[in-house]
């Protein structure tokens, strides 16, 4: 399946599987000129310089980079970030520190991983009632603490 991603800027870096078992790709900020600092427990919108056309029923999700949050508490502001096949616009990466120490930011860095899934949108049914499961209404905790 083909991909196909638009530079907006020469400094752009196409993104990669770094190896051959890789579900995502990594996405790499494209800066200007000077590196962007997120503050301790702030956030900031980091372009990549990109944009991307998912075939029709297929999205792209972006998602927080293991090591980066782990190591320095950076992750996705939003949880999951969500690119619709209809959007043509810019790639920004919603990114927060959620340490007490401020994290920098520089071109060309690895800051989140891109993933093509298939997608389909639901036809909508209300209804009265619905089926019932052994679990049945039980929310959190209700399988068992482990």
């Amino acid at each position: 399946m083909e991909l196909k991603l638009k530079k907006l800027s020469d400094k752009a870096v196409l993104p990669q599987y770094m190896t051959q078992g890789a579900a995502a790709m990594d996405l790499c900020a494209c800066l200007p000129d000077t590196p962007v600092t997120i503050p301790a427990y702030g956030r900031a919108l980091i372009p990549t310089g990109l944009c991307a056309a998912a075939p029709q029923g297929y999205a792209l999700f972006l998602f927080a980079r293991s090591g980066l949050a782990s190591k320095h508490g950076v992750c996705l502001s939003n949880g999951v970030g969500v690119i619709d096949s209809d959007y043509r616009g810019e790639i920004k990466v919603a990114l927060c520190n959620l340490s007490d120490t401020p994290f920098v930011v520089e071109h060309g860095m690895r800051v989140c991983q891109m993933a093509l899934m298939k997608v389909e949108q639901a036809r909508i049914a209300e209804v009265q009632s619905l089926d019932e499961t052994a679990r049945d209404v039980g929310g959190f905790g209700s399988t068992g603490v482990r």
